[in-house]
C-alpha cells in the first residue's frame, strides 16, 4: 500500500512548530529550574512544592499556547513562502506542446524561487525555438522529398500512358527518373549525416586536418573542373584535432562544394588551415554573387538556398551539416559575406593535445 503523501506545507509547518516549541520548551525548562532552586531556598518545603506544582501547570498551559500560535503562524508563513512555487507548478501544468509561448514570469525579489522560475522560462525559450526549428525542418524535408517523388511518378505515368513510346523517349524517362532518384538519395544522406552530427560523436581519434582537406579537395575537384572553378588548397604541415575522421572530411567537402556550386563562372574556391596554440582554424573562401549581410545567419538553416538557382545540385543542407559537425567537435563556425561577392567561412576546432 502506498503511504499517503504529506504536503510540503504541512512539513514546513511541523518544522516551524518544532523549532518554536523546542525553543519555548528550553526557555520554560530553564525558568522552571531557576525558580525551583529559588523557592526551595526561600520557602518551606510544602509551600515550595505547592508553588512549583501551580507553576508547572501554568508553564504547560503557556507551552500549549505557544505551540498553537506557532502552528497557525507556521501554516501562514509556509503558505506565503510556497506561493511562488505553487504559481510555478500551475504555470508548468498549463504549458503543452501547442502552448509553449506561456511563461511563468515570476515577480518579486530575486531569491532562489525567482531564479528557479527564470531558469524554467529560459528552458521554455530553448524548447520553443527547438520545436519551431523541428517543425520547419520537417516541413522543408517533406517538401524536398515530394519534388523528386512527383517527378518520378509523372515520368512513369507518361511512359505508361504512351503504348507507342520509342527507345529514345523511354531513355529520356529513365534519365529523368535516375536524376530525381539521385537527388532524393543525396537528400536522405544529408538528413542522415545531419541527424548523426546533432547526436554528438560516437568515436574520437586524432585526425589531421591536412589529410581531411586533401581528401575533400580530391573528391570535389572533378565537379570544380566541370564548372570551370579554380580550386586551391593552401597550408603546410599537420594540424591535429580530436574527432571523427569521416565527419571532418564531410565538413570540408561541404564547404568546398558550397563554394563551387554557388560561384560565378571561372570563379575561385580557396581552402586553407592554420595551427594556433589552442585551436586549428580551417578557412574556405569563395567568389560568387554578393550575399546580403543580413541573411548570412540563415545560411546554416536546413534547406536555405536564399534564391540560388534551382538547377544547382544539393538540397540546401551543406552548411547546416557543417554547423552540426562543428558543434559536435566543440568548435566554432563563422560565416561572413565578402564585399566583392561570395563567402568567407571559418571553422575553429580545439587542437589535439
Amino acid at each position: 500500500m502506498t503511504p499517503r503523501r504529506v504536503s510540503l506545507r504541512v512539513r514546513l509547518t511541523a518544522l516551524y512548530v518544532g523549532l518554536f516549541g523546542g525553543a519555548a520548551l528550553l526557555l520554560i525548562a530553564a525558568s522552571y529550574l531557576l525558580l525551583r532552586g529559588h523557592l526551595r531556598r526561600t520557602l518551606p518545603e510544602p509551600l515550595a512544592d505547592e508553588a512549583l506544582s501551580a507553576l508547572a501547570g501554568q508553564y504547560a498551559l503557556a507551552l500549549s499556547g505557544v505551540l498553537l500560535v506557532a502552528a497557525v503562524l507556521g501554516w501562514i508563513a509556509a503558505g506565503r513562502v510556497l506561493a511562488p512555487l505553487a504559481r510555478i507548478t500551475s504555470g508548468a501544468r498549463a504549458i503543452s506542446r501547442d502552448r509553449l509561448d506561456r511563461r511563468i514570469a515570476l515577480a518579486g525579489p530575486r531569491d532562489e524561487l525567482r531564479e528557479l522560475a527564470d531558469t524554467f522560462d529560459a528552458m521554455l525559450d530553448r524548447l520553443e525555438a527547438a520545436f519551431a526549428a523541428q517543425d520547419r525542418f520537417v516541413a522543408n524535408a517533406s517538401h524536398e522529398l515530394r519534388s523528386p517523388l512527383t517527378v518520378i511518378r509523372a515520368e512513369a505515368e507518361v511512359a505508361l500512358a504512351d503504348p507507342d513510346a520509342g527507345v529514345e523517349e523511354l531513355r529520356a524517362t529513365a534519365e529523368a527518373i535516375l536524376h530525381a532518384t539521385d537527388r532524393m538519395q543525396a537528400l536522405l544522406e544529408g538528413l542522415l549525416t545531419l541527424a548523426t552530427s546533432q547526436r554528438g560523436l560516437a568515436r574520437r581519434e586524432r585526425v589531421d586536418v591536412a589529410d581531411a582537406v586533401r581528401a575533400a579537395a580530391h573528391v570535389v575537384a572533378p565537379e570544380a573542373r566541370a564548372a570551370g572553378i579554380a580550386l586551391e588548397v593552401d597550408g603546410g604541415g599537420s594540424a591535429w584535432v580530436d574527432g571523427d575522421r569521416e565527419l571532418l572530411q564531410r565538413l570540408v567537402e561541404n564547404l568546398l562544394e558550397n563554394g563551387v556550386r554557388n560561384n560565378d563562372e571561372h570563379g575561385l574556391v580557396r581552402a586553407s588551415y592554420v595551427t594556433e596554440p589552442e585551436r586549428v582554424v580551417l578557412r574556405v573562401v569563395n567568389s560568387g554573387p554578393v550575399v546580403p549581410a543580413e541573411v548570412v545567419d540563415r545560411l546554416v538553416e536546413p534547406f536555405e538556398r536564399l534564391g540560388r538557382r534551382a538547377d544547382r545540385r544539393g538540397a540546401g543542407l551543406g552548411l547546416s551539416i557543417v554547423r552540426a559537425i562543428t558543434e559536435a567537435h566543440g568548435g566554432r563556425l563563422r560565416i561572413a559575406a565578402r564585399r566583392e561577392g561570395g563567402l568567407d567561412v571559418s571553422v575553429a576546432l580545439p587542437r589535439s593535445a
